[in-house]
């Protein structure tokens, strides 16, 4: 990557990072968008890792609230549905990857935009749960679904539920992109390579997430997030198809 192409992808890591601290998603949909962009090569693999410091220590930060029993149907349905993501990146060139990229940012923010309230249930969690299996394995998007099914829960259940789900997740379809051979990158040291230079700015947006999770209104940080989303979808998939 380029010095500038470095800087870009740095600082959209470290504000992804806040906004995932503070909201409990945002992450992915931020980077992925960006890498898709800039650095391709980072889609899923290198994603995945940036993630698990991130939502380790969110997790551990408000372990008290985590709601055991969601989390539990949502890593089911996760773990077992990994199967198909990895089948799509395998299978997908990379303007197919990119495009899927785009198409699932887009569809999760607007289902987020417009979905009406509801309590969450058995299923929900497990169609969240199976949907973040293959969309997180296949492009590293996967916060959507968990964040949907949340998004009336308090802010802290909604933050350490997903953090956990995702931390689960994240080990298993990563373990699986690298059993497999489908990590990325021709040589796999690519991801790597991006992942080390990328990683402390991960760290320190994880970090500064603390100092201003009690004092950024919820409801415009979401909205922020959708709308960002949307464009930079849109964005990535108008540049995939030309």
């Amino acid at each position: 990557m380029s010095v500038t192409v470095t800087v870009i992808l740095c600082l959209t890591v470290f504000l992804a990072a806040v906004v995932q601290g503070v909201s409990g998603i945002g992450f992915a949909l931020i980077v992925a968008p960006v890498a898709g962009l800039l650095a391709p090569e980072l889609l899923p693999t290198a994603l995945l890792v940036l993630m698990i410091p991130l939502n380790a220590y969110v997790a551990a930060r408000e372990w008290r609230s985590i709601d055991l029993r969601g989390m539990g149907w949502i890593s089911v349905a996760r773990v077992v549905f990994t199967a198909v993501g990895l089948l799509l990146v395998a299978t997908l060139s990379t303007t197919g990857l990119t495009v899927l990229v785009a198409g699932v940012t887009i569809a999760a923010a607007m289902v987020s935009l417009f979905a009406p309230p509801f309590a969450p249930s058995r299923w929900g969690f497990l169609v969240a749960g199976a949907v973040t299996g293959v969309s997180e394995t296949a492009t590293g998007v996967g916060g959507p679904p968990m964040g949907l099914v949340y998004q009336h829960a308090r802010p802290p259940v909604i933050r350490s539920t997903v953090a956990s789900c995702f931390l689960i997740g994240e080990v298993v379809s990563l373990g699986a992109l690298v059993l497999t051979g489908t990590a990325g990158g021709e040589s796999g040291e690519d991801w790597f390579s991006h992942v080390l230079v990328l990683l402390p700015a991960a760290v320190l947006g994880t970090l500064c997430s603390t100092l201003v999770v009690r004092h950024l209104p919820r409801l415009e940080l979401r909205m922020a997030v959708i709308v960002f989303s949307i464009v930079s979808g849109m964005v990535l998939l108008v540049q995939a198809l030309v």
